[in-house]
């Protein structure tokens, strides 16, 4: 079994956040840990490295993603940009490679196609398994959203185009139902899913078993992601998924009545 935690700490210094990190790497035994949101300096990453008790310590370009990784991973840096840093892993134990991009996106939705074109330009090139995760900044349907202002569509299309044309999966969770929550109660109360995990085909053949577990947002307003991989064969077939901006397409039509 091989696991991964991936989480919006909101500020790596507080001591109630940071002991809960050091318990969940203990509890799981995480080959790789992804913070987001750190508000540290990257002169102080080494320092907590050595708390967390991993070997390795990488940041992105403007220290937004912190990532941790075990002995047991060879690592290579591939993309490095203000809102992913893309990784090669190399299990050393299981002798699978695979892509790990950690993600940290911007809040507005001009500055995030910056994102989606990194993600555009990994996939295309992309024939190992692949994990995208972190905080996307954005929901993929109203569904995923309760309080506040209307959801904006085209907001969520950007987003939905993306993974779909990445041939990314959303693999579904357990536990808390959102991600991310405002800390208000009553009317002001707002719930979204900003954080997820996505991985394509080729990572859910190497890992047919992929639970991702959504835990309690003790020291965060995010919560901490648990991915957890098992080897064992289970037949699979990929998700069949459809968006309703398909219908827009010219050839929509088309394809329908050839099908």
């Amino acid at each position: 079994m091989i696991t991964a935690i991936i989480w919006n700490i909101r500020f790596v210094k507080s001591q109630h956040a940071f002991q809960r990190l050091i318990n969940l790497k203990r509890q799981y035994n995480s080959f790789i840990v992804a913070l987001m949101e750190p508000f540290q300096h990257s002169k102080h990453l080494q320092k907590y490295r050595r708390r967390i008790g991993m070997e390795t310590a990488l940041t992105n370009i403007n220290g937004k993603i912190w990532v941790f990784i075990d002995a047991v991973v060879q690592w290579e840096i591939l993309l490095d940009t203000n809102q992913q840093i893309s990784l090669k892993l190399k299990h050393i134990a299981t002798d699978i490679e695979m892509i790990a991009t950690f993600v940290y996106a911007k809040c507005s939705a001009v500055e995030r196609l910056e994102l989606w074109d990194n993600i555009y330009s990994l996939a295309n090139d992309m024939s190992l398994p692949w994990l995208v995760g972190g905080d996307f900044n954005v929901i993929l349907s109203e569904e995923e959203k309760i309080g506040g202002l209307p959801v904006d569509p085209s907001e969520c299309d950007d987003f939905a185009f993306c993974v779909n044309s990445s041939e990314l999966f959303d693999m579904g969770f357990k536990g808390s139902p959102y991600t991310w929550w405002n800390r208000r109660a009553a009317g002001d109360c707002i719930l979204k899913i900003l954080d997820r995990i996505l991985v394509n085909i080729r990572f859910q053949n190497s890992f047919p078993n992929i639970e991702v577990e959504h835990l309690t947002k003790t020291g965060s307003d995010h919560s901490p992601m648990v991915l957890f991989c098992g080897e064992e064969a289970i037949p699979i077939s990929k998700p069949f998924r459809f968006l309703n901006f398909w219908t827009q397409h010219e050839s929509f039509q088309e394809v329908i009545k050839n099908n």
